[in-house]
């Protein structure tokens, strides 16, 4: 009877093979049909699930995932397999890498291909942290033997290194030092539209005063209109009250 990690239960046991090591035994031994003594990595369809739901349906695994993917009829007959899940897609990056052998480096042991998880519909989507290795057995393997046509993915989340992180925070700490006025200028208080009309309004109610320009008593002798109305025959009324009686010989 076949054991699972779970029930075997050993202590201070890691799963973090190579990449020969997963090509050259775990995938060859499961395209050949051979069983393992512990079942390790199990057999799911990745895209009928989210990558976020994928670390509980592993076997093993704290944060790198594995699992052996069916490859369906589409990418069997040469077409580009469907990576679409019920809320995004997985999309390739770059080109595959090619895996060699370490013992014998002109030997090809495999593939890979890295896609990367995006939330939406395609072309558009939102791009997240989560990344698969999709590692396949190169395609004049086995070519006389039946085998079961399957590959194998790692699935994992990208952490954002500690170096990034300090510089993200040193662009930030420059960005502020560099623009203290922007900081100021945002503290101000914002006038709003409603106070604007009320203050427009004070202005146009406010009464408009006369402007009566101030004469003194030689500008007033000055001014051209009032010369007209000053009379030889008359004394001048802005000097002294004028007395009539002495006017009409009285």
């Amino acid at each position: 009877m076949e054991k699972t990690v779970s029930e075997s239960n050993l202590p201070g046991f890691r799963f973090h093979p190579t990449e020969e090591e997963l090509l050259d035994f775990y995938l060859t031994r499961a395209v050949l049909g051979k069983k393992l003594n512990f079942d390790i990595i199990g057999v799911v369809n990745l895209y009928r699930h989210e990558p976020w739901e994928l670390p509980g349906l592993a076997r093993i695994g704290e944060r790198e995932w594995y699992f052996f993917v069916p490859r369906g009829r589409k990418s069997l007959n040469g077409g580009r397999p469907n990576r679409t899940t019920e809320k995004g897609f997985w999309k390739a990056t770059g080109s595959d890498r090619t895996i060699r052998s370490s013992k014998d480096p002109k030997r090809i042991i495999g593939l890979r291909k890295t896609l990367v998880f995006y939330e939406g519909r395609a072309p558009r989507g939102c791009k997240t942290d989560w990344v698969m290795n999709e590692y396949r057995l190169p395609g004049d393997t086995f070519t006389s033997i039946d085998k079961e046509d399957i590959v194998l993915c790692k699935i994992y989340r990208k952490a954002t290194s500690l170096k990034e992180l300090e510089q993200r925070a040193a662009m930030e700490e420059d960005a502020r030092a560099s623009s203290p006025s922007d900081v100021e200028v945002h503290q101000k208080p914002m006038i709003s539209v409603d106070d604007y009309d009320v203050e427009e309004e004070k202005i146009e109610s406010k009464p408009t005063e006369l402007q009566v320009p101030q004469f003194n008593q030689l500008e007033w002798m000055q001014d051209p209109f009032l010369t007209q109305l000053r009379s030889p025959w008359f004394p001048d009324p802005f000097l002294q009250p004028p007395n009539y009686a002495n006017v009409l010989n009285f």
